[in-house]
């Protein structure tokens, strides 16, 4: 695994656990925007050729 392929992990494990917390208290907000950077992960991952199995339910459908 290279950096980049473990900082791009590491990003989305911190930005899915963000997001549950979010979900919990009721955040709409930080839900959404942490949402989106998901599925900015998502897109970078596969332009890289990246497979990161957090970021499944976040890659555009095509």
């Amino acid at each position: 695994m290279t950096e980049f392929h473990s900082e791009i992990r590491s990003h989305a494990q911190s930005a899915m656990e963000s997001l549950r917390g979010a979900r919990e208290s009721g955040d709409d907000y930080l839900a959404s925007v942490r949402e989106a950077e998901l599925e900015n992960l998502a897109r970078l991952a596969d332009e890289h050729g990246l497979r990161i199995p957090e970021l499944a339910g976040f890659a555009a459908s095509a």
